[in-house]
This record gives structure tokens, sequence and C-alpha cells, in this order.
């Protein structure tokens, strides 16, 4: 059974759905990354493409027109090149998704305080606070689909329901571009009428289990005594599943958590042996990282550089800086720093990464000084890119350095075109 199967039970088209007591909301972007990165190429809006790239990288996203060919998300790129050899292939924009991301998650605040975002284009919503001033949770949900859309050019689409399971379900059965209110009295029909795979947190070994069990649908999993689950797939999980198929689900919208750490790591279409170009992939990789912790208005004390090489050993080292920093020419300088401290001869290189950990909100930090610069100067420059690539596309303000010709031995971006 597929998501176009699903269904709510029958009723009058012209009733609106009950969204009593439905105040929590899933909003999804829709193919968020392949979206966001075609504001640049609207030309291309619906056909097929496919955000990724290079020898070895995965798909990082794919538009509906590509994944009817069967491309999906970290898919091998060649696998999906094979599948849909007409798409067209897009390499990512990270700076463009972290500041759509921001906005996106600010529309989210400006309706309720309760967000708990799941990843940069994914998040729950309490809107029981909200129901007053903004009206009933299908009228929020509304607003929010429009705000997105106006703002950031993208659409999401929102699933309503009692609980956490039900409106994430609602909400992908609600895409491309939908809402779907599963009222409290539909919520075990909506539910049970699933194939069990559909069941958040239900992955390729549980659904084999439970497929051997003869367990094929949501109503299976509900009427089946919950000790023959408990004894077939453990206590927690059969007590979990059973929970689920009758839509019960306790769990909280939990107040948004700031990030424990923020990163970048660049996989090379070439291993590298040359240590002035992994000290410039770094640079490229630091810079990244620093701007998604403006992006998310956050400072860091602790940077980590990992380094894999050829063989797949991977290492890591860090240092702990005396004051927090957003500054990618203090994390430029610290994982150089480090990188020389591993001594390393021609070693192959197969990928690197830098990641600021101990996070302080921007607004509980010190006054940040930058390595090598006075109280103004590289921050304020670092800040008036971040504005720049915001408006005009990530690529229109980087290092000189990291701007060189194409070349037989030049080093691609992570979805650069092979």
């Amino acid at each position: 059974m597929t998501r176009r199967q699903f269904a709510l039970p029958e009723r009058r088209v012209d009733t609106p759905p009950d969204d009593t007591g439905c105040t929590v909301l899933h909003v999804d972007m829709d193919a968020f990354y392949a979206s966001a990165t075609l504001l640049a190429h609207p030309h291309l809006v619906g056909t097929p493409v496919i955000v990724g790239g290079g020898t070895r990288g995965v798909v990082l996203s794919a538009t509906y027109e590509a994944r009817r060919f069967g491309v999906t998300s970290a898919m091998p790129m060649g696998r999906a090149r094979r599948l849909c050899p007409q798409a067209t292939v897009l390499r990512p924009d990270h700076d463009l998704y972290a500041a759509i991301s921001a906005g996106v998650m600010e529309t989210f605040r400006s309706v309720t305080p309760v967000v708990e975002p799941l990843s940069l284009d994914e998040a729950f919503l309490d809107v029981s606070g909200a129901l007053r001033r903004l009206g009933g949770p299908a009228t929020i949900g509304r607003h929010i689909r429009d705000t997105v859309h106006d703002e950031q050019g993208i659409t999401c689409s929102v699933g309503v329901a009692p609980t956490k399971v039900v409106a994430k379900l609602a909400s992908t059965l609600a895409k491309p571009d939908g809402m779907v209110v599963v009222p409290r009295d539909e919520v075990v029909p909506f539910v049970q009428q699933l194939p069990v795979g559909a069941l958040w947190g239900v992955g390729e070994r549980t659904e084999e289990a439970l497929v051997r069990l003869g367990l094929r649908t949501v109503a299976d999993i509900a009427h089946t005594p919950r000790s023959t689950l408990e004894r077939a797939l453990g206590t927690a999980t059969g007590r979990h599943l059973h929970e689920l198929s009758w839509g019960r689900d306790p769990r909280p919208v939990e107040r948004e958590q700031r990030e424990r750490s923020i990163g970048s790591d660049e996989t090379f279409a070439a291993d590298l042996d040359d240590a002035v170009l992994v000290r410039r992939r770094l640079l490229a990789v630091s810079e990244r990282t620093a701007g998604r912790m403006r992006a998310a208005r956050t400072t860091g004390r602790t940077v980590t550089i990992r380094v894999r090489f050829s063989d797949f050993t991977t290492i890591t080292r860090s240092r702990t800086l005396p004051e927090p920093t957003d500054s990618g020419r203090t994390l430029h300088a610290t994982a150089t720093a480090l990188f020389d401290g591993l001594g390393l001869q021609r070693a192959r290189i197969r990928l690197v990464g830098v990641r600021v950990s101990g996070l302080v909100p921007l607004e509980q930090a010190p006054v940040q000084g930058v390595i090598g610069e006075p109280e103004h100067g590289w921050r304020d420059a670092e800040r008036a890119a971040d504005r720049a690539r915001a408006r005009f596309g990530a690529g229109v303000v980087r290092p000189a350095s990291l701007i060189e010709p194409v070349t037989s031995t030049s080093v691609r971006r992570p979805g650069d075109l092979s």
C-alpha cells in the first residue's frame, strides 16, 4: 500500500473536518533542498532535478518529477543518474538552506513558542496557546502554509491532529503542498488503514519482523496481543507499536532545544595528498560552519577537525578557545593549526570536516575578538557577506583563495558536477 492509497473516512464534501482538540501540527517542507535550490533556477520548475553530484556523492534531494523515476535521498549519484538520465543535476547551496530554514522557524515561533524542530525542514508545533489569537488549528495551518510560501518562495505540507505521531502521518498524506486534518474521532480508522512500514520508528528490520508474523497493516498490529508483539520485537518496541496502532501517543511537543554542535564536512572527488589543497578545503568548510552558526545565532568554543583517509580510517582533533566565536577566520586558523599538528606527510585524504561544540547563544556570548583583527573588521565583513549571500546566492562572496579555475586537479565542493 502506498501513501496515495491512504484515506480518511468518508465525509460530506461541504463539511469541513472537526479540528477540535487537534492542537498538534507537523509542518514539513516539500522536497526542501530541491525546492530551495530551484529558487535560482525557476526555468527548471516542473522538471526532474536532482540535488547532489560528484563521482562519490549521494542524492541530497530530488524534485517530485525525479522521484517518480525512483530517485530517493541518500541514493548514490551514479544510480540516480541511471534511473533518471534526463534529470538536471544541481549542486547544493547549504548557506541558502540554513537561511531559509531560519526564516521558516521564525514563522513557526511567531505562531507559538512551543516548537520542536526535527531537522532544517520540519517541526512539530503545539498551537493550543495560539487558538484565541489566531483561530482554530486548521486556520493556523493555512496561515503557516501561506506565510512560508509568501516569504520563502517554497511550499510546505501540514498535518493537524491530536498527537504527534498522527500529525506526522497526516503531513505525509498531505504532500505535496497540502494539509490534512485528522479529527479525534477518526484517529483509529485513519491509523489502522496504514501499512506497518508507515508507523514512525518502524525501519526495514522491524517491518520485516512484522511481516514474518503476518502483520501487514497497522490494524493487524492493533489486534495482535501485546505479549506476542513484545516476545517477537522486544518489550519496549512491542509496547510502543501497540500503543501507536491505536493512535495513542502521550509525548508532548517539546520546546526547541539548541543544537549541541554545528559543523560541515567535505568528501573530495579524488583523494588529496597535497597539504596546501587540504588547508584550502578546511577554509571552505570553516566558512560554511561559521555561516550556519551565524544563521542559528549561536557561537561556540570547542573546534574539532575530522580527517578521513583513503582507507576510511578517521581521526579527530579538538581545541577549546578562550572565548566563543562564530568567525570563519578564527575557525580556519584553529582547524589549520590542528591539521598541521598531525604531521601528515603525503597521506591520501578522502574527507575533512570542521565542527564546533560548546555552543552559546549569541546574546549570551561575551564580545568576541577574532584572531589578528582590531575591534571591528573581519566580523563585520563576514556578516556583510552573509547578507550578500542571502540575497544573491552562496557563490557571490567567498575568500579569494577559494576562487580558482576548474582543472583536472581542482577540488570540487560536494555536489559539483564531475
